[in-house]
């Protein structure tokens, strides 16, 4: 399993990680001590777990957690870790996956380890079945209950996230309008349809094969969508977006 910590505790955050990797062969991908840089590094690894620190100095690690999904594709457990067990029900209140006391007790990370192992099954498992399923590069996109909207999915510019009505929309060729979805759809379950979409803005996906480029942090897009240029760029979201092309 890949693993992010934050943590502003350097020498505490080092111990942790040399503990899992060769304890549990974890992979750390990283270890931020704060949030903001933490936030960077979860966009951009992607990590299936997050060891979290209650108390860093720009945020607290239990409002942090409220901004994780925004950051992640959904599939992120997270373990809190403190030196007070007062912030103990809050964490789990907060839908964190489990909470670790300092000093860590490596029985206690045993058992917590374990559960994360089980739930990474888990969940790999129900990803392969709940893969959003194509046909000869077609999408199907419910509407409604009932309804349903057939496109291909090269005719597919763009998903926007419309906060009035709380749903996904998705912007198609030939389309005058932008498609609403069914609000139970998810940016994970977007992103998982073709790795051409790429998320780079808490509102927006774009498919980058019609990227032309990136002017003061707005993209423009090839014909027809030539005329859209309210999607911007969101400072967390660009480097993941730069990394996908090779630079010169």
């Amino acid at each position: 399993m890949k693993v992010v910590i934050i943590d502003d505790d350097k020498n505490a955050g080092l111990a942790l990680a040399d503990l899992l990797e060769t304890r549990y062969d974890m992979e750390v991908l990283g270890h931020a001590l704060c949030a903001l840089d933490g936030l960077a590094l979860l966009n951009k690894h992607q990590p299936d777990v997050l060891f979290l620190d209650v108390q860093l100095p720009d945020v607290n690690g239990l409002d942090f957690i409220d901004k994780l999904s925004e950051f992640t594709h959904g599939r992120c457990q997270v373990v809190m870790y403190t030196a007070y067990d007062e912030f103990v029900v809050t964490a789990f209140r907060k839908q964190a996956f489990d909470v670790l006391l300092k000093p860590i007790d490596t029985k206690e990370l045993d058992t917590v380890v374990k559960r994360l192992e089980k739930e990474h099954e888990r969940i790999v498992e129900r990803g392969d079945r709940e893969m959003p399923a194509t046909l000869n590069g077609k999408l199907l996109f419910y509407t409604n209950s009932v309804d349903f909207k057939v496109v291909d999915k090269d005719d597919v510019c763009l998903f926007q996230y419309d906060h009035d009505m709380r749903c996904w929309e998705v912007v198609v060729a030939e389309t005058k309008k932008a498609i609403k979805l069914k609000r139970k759809v998810k940016s994970t379950d977007l992103l998982a349809l073709d790795n051409h979409f790429l998320q780079v803005n808490q509102k927006y996906i774009v498919n980058v094969n019609y990227l032309i480029d990136v002017v003061d942090n707005v993209c423009h897009f090839y014909p027809p969508f030539d005329e859209i240029d309210y999607v911007k760029v969101g400072r967390l979201f660009r480097k993941r977006l730069i990394d996908r092309f090779l630079s010169i």
